[in-house]
């Protein structure tokens, strides 16, 4: 596996530990005056603390307005649905509430989106069948459609 790193800008490092670590599950890495680490599902994000963030940039998709700068992690359908009820119990207020995408279709997922306490949009989401992450409006995969 090749695990990616992402920098991004926050307010403070305590609202941030405390949204990552105590309610994502995420665990601590190194950190400093201003900035903190994290293994967020054994990948690496660096939040460094800065001036706000400029205005959130939305495109449509299917019919809701999805935040253009996110980032998330696709998670096991279960784990999916866990931290969805998890994040509605700690009354996070959703900018896409957990819905399924393509239902009965290929590429079937699960989605949500949601600010962490910067205004950073996170999205996780899950797939019915894991093998179709990268599935097309066919059904088949970029692999496959590449191999033909």
């Amino acid at each position: 596996m090749h695990a990616f790193h992402l920098a991004f800008p926050i307010r403070d490092i305590a609202s941030t530990r405390a949204f990552y670590v105590d309610l994502l599950g995420a665990t601590q890495g190194r950190s400093a005056d201003r900035w903190i680490d994290f293994d967020f599902w054994g990948h690496q994000i660096s939040a460094h603390v800065t001036e706000p963030a400029s205005v959130v940039t939305r495109n449509e998709v299917d019919g809701k307005r999805v935040p253009v700068r996110h980032f998330g992690v696709i998670l096991p359908w279960g784990e999916f649905w866990k931290l969805a009820h998890r994040l509605e119990k700690a009354g996070i207020t959703f900018i896409i509430a957990p819905y399924i995408r393509f239902e009965g279709e290929a590429g079937e997922q699960a989605t949500m989106f949601f600010l962490d306490p910067s205004e950073n949009a996170l999205e996780f989401k899950s797939f019915q069948d894991p093998t179709q992450v990268f599935a097309r409006e066919s059904g088949r995969t970029t692999a496959e459609t590449a191999a033909s």
